[in-house]
């Protein structure tokens, strides 16, 4: 069975890495030019791995492109993989292959179709996460079901790096069997139930700002959402200074500190403590930006109100 594999992220290279030691080597990689590797904060070379296993590399900003869809139609694939490729395949990619284009999407499908799956399972409170491969349509991450696995997790601790890394892991379990029993004659295709369905909209960069003025369990819900392997939480102080927070907690003095929304109430070395809107703190345990911990009497400014 000829296939190609279509990525750009690390999930989609730890899912070629597990398809070619299964022995299922594509016979083209598609994949962005390393100059257009800032469209991802999760972006990863996939040369060489394919350079490993002697598989040709086609580099391409849209894979709907002539001249993608030219190489493509020379290769004559069965099997199209597009795994961790955020652009729509439409029709025409779609058409090459012969038995269809299977695509990967970071929950459980029906459920959290669109963009930005990973940091709203979090900032939604899900406590059942997943991770899908089905056939692509003409619907956004509506095709019929191909395999999926399902997690229970717990939406007060989970970072977006530990989700992220479930999902990888789960693909890279899933894609190397599936095309076995593709490769077999079997087509394992389920369609998706309309019940249940929830869709997310595109997060950016600027979503990450931190509203000092809401709840201490909201700021950190944000913090574990979009931080490591996406750019971050941000907040900026008084003065001007920007900082990204990585890592936070719920301050354990329950009660302790008085202050303002976003006022830095102590500092321990590194680690400093900020009021949020409710009342209760955070400590802020790993930021980057500031050459020095911000210090007393430090305030976080909040977005302004429309």
């Amino acid at each position: 069975m000829k296939t190609v594999f279509v990525g750009a992220v690390e999930g989609s290279l730890e899912a070629l890495a597990a398809i070619c030691a299964a022995g299922h080597v594509p016979a083209l990689v598609v994949t962005l030019p390393p100059q257009l590797s800032g469209r991802h904060s999760d972006f990863a070379d996939l040369a060489p791995t394919a350079e490993k296993y002697g598989v040709p590399v086609h580099h391409t900003a849209r894979s709907d492109s002539e001249e993608t869809l030219k190489v493509l139609r020379e290769v004559d694939p069965d099997l199209i993989l597009v795994i961790g490729w955020s652009q729509i395949c439409g029709p025409d990619f779609r058409a090459i292959p012969r038995l269809g284009c299977i695509g990967f999407h970071p929950s459980a499908l029906p459920r959290l179709r669109g963009r930005g799956v990973i940091p709203w399972t979090i900032l939604v409170g899900e406590t059942e996460a997943g991770a899908t491969l089905f056939w692509l349509g003409e619907g956004v991450d509506d095709g019929p079901i191909a395999a999926q696995m399902r997690y229970d997790i717990d939406p007060e601790t989970i970072t977006a790096r530990e989700l992220y890394d479930r999902v990888r892991n789960a693909v890279s379990q899933m894609l190397p069997p599936l095309l076995t029993r593709i490769q077999s004659g079997e087509v394992p295709s389920e369609p998706q139930s309309e019940n249940g369905v929830r869709i997310c909209a595109r997060r950016r960069p600027e979503d990450g700002l931190i509203d000092w003025s809401r709840s201490a369990a909201e700021i950190d819900r944000l913090i574990r959402a979009v931080g490591p392997p996406y750019p971050g939480a941000f907040t900026e102080t008084s003065d001007g200074a920007m900082l990204t927070v990585t890592r936070a907690r719920h301050c354990p003095h329950k009660g302790r500190y008085i202050g303002l929304p976003g006022q830095v109430q102590a500092v321990d070395g590194s680690v400093f403590t900020v009021a949020c809107g409710d009342g209760q703190c955070l400590e802020i345990l790993e930021w980057t930006g500031p050459d020095r911990c911000p210090g007393l009497p430090i305030k976080f400014s909040s977005p302004a109100k429309s």
